[in-house]
């Protein structure tokens, strides 16, 4: 497959643009500093701030592309912004590219986060256990909540978005190698998910391309 992957300088997207050329995928790999990818054989796309980034500036790296990986996401509270308004600018490269097959990362407390487009969610995602549920989660979103908040209002954007979308809401990331061994579910939480290395979810996101059942699906993961 021809793909293109944004963020790939980041812990999954590292993860993501090794395993694809394993693989034996043609990659395109779009970044802020090209220099992070030396001696990777992939074609390299720069773009200094996706958030401005207008859609003749990404409209050669997802031309032609049979599907878009996107790990972007905020590395902290200070940088949340950049995974909404980095994705809305994807959304119309490719939509003024006719490239259809989305795949986004997202994290396991968003079905729970407050957005725009879903200003009433769950209080309780049904995957999560009484630990996560009372203990862990409130906590976690109360310290992290510009950066859930940030991928909520991506989420809302993807599924507005009219394309082949699927999105993937790992529990919290380790740096453990890649397994294959973890459990998804389908429109919620995986029941007892405590953890998932970057690996896995990288491994997932390659995988949910040759399934037609994960379009317009939300999917919970863990190990």
């Amino acid at each position: 497959m021809k793909l293109t992957v944004f963020g790939a300088s980041g812990g999954v997207g590292r993860q993501l643009l090794d395993q694809a050329l394993a693989k034996g995928h043609d990659v395109t790999a779009v970044v802020r500093n090209p220099a992070k990818l030396d001696g990777k054989p992939v074609r390299v796309v720069r773009a200094a701030d996706l958030a401005t980034a207008d859609v003749g500036t990404l409209l050669p790296a997802v031309e032609g592309a049979d599907a878009v990986l996107s790990a972007l996401g905020p590395p902290n509270n200070a940088a949340a912004g950049v995974a909404s308004r980095g994705t809305r600018a994807i959304l119309a490269a490719m939509r003024a590219a006719g490239t259809r097959r989305l795949v986004v990362v997202s994290a396991a407390p968003v079905g729970t986060t407050p957005s725009p487009g879903r200003p009433n969610p769950p209080r309780h995602d049904p995957g999560d256990g009484p630990f996560l549920r009372y203990l862990v989660y409130p906590i976690v979103k109360a310290a992290l909540r510009p950066q859930y908040l940030d991928l909520a209002v991506m989420e809302d954007d993807v599924r507005d978005s009219g394309l082949d979308w699927t999105v993937l809401r790992p529990v919290q990331l380790t740096d453990k190698p890649v397994t294959g061994a973890y459990r998804t579910a389908v429109g919620q939480n995986v029941p007892g998910g405590r953890y998932v290395s970057r690996a896995d979810v990288a491994h997932a996101m390659l995988a949910v391309l040759d399934r037609p059942d994960t379009v317009e699906q939300v999917i919970g993961m863990a190990n």
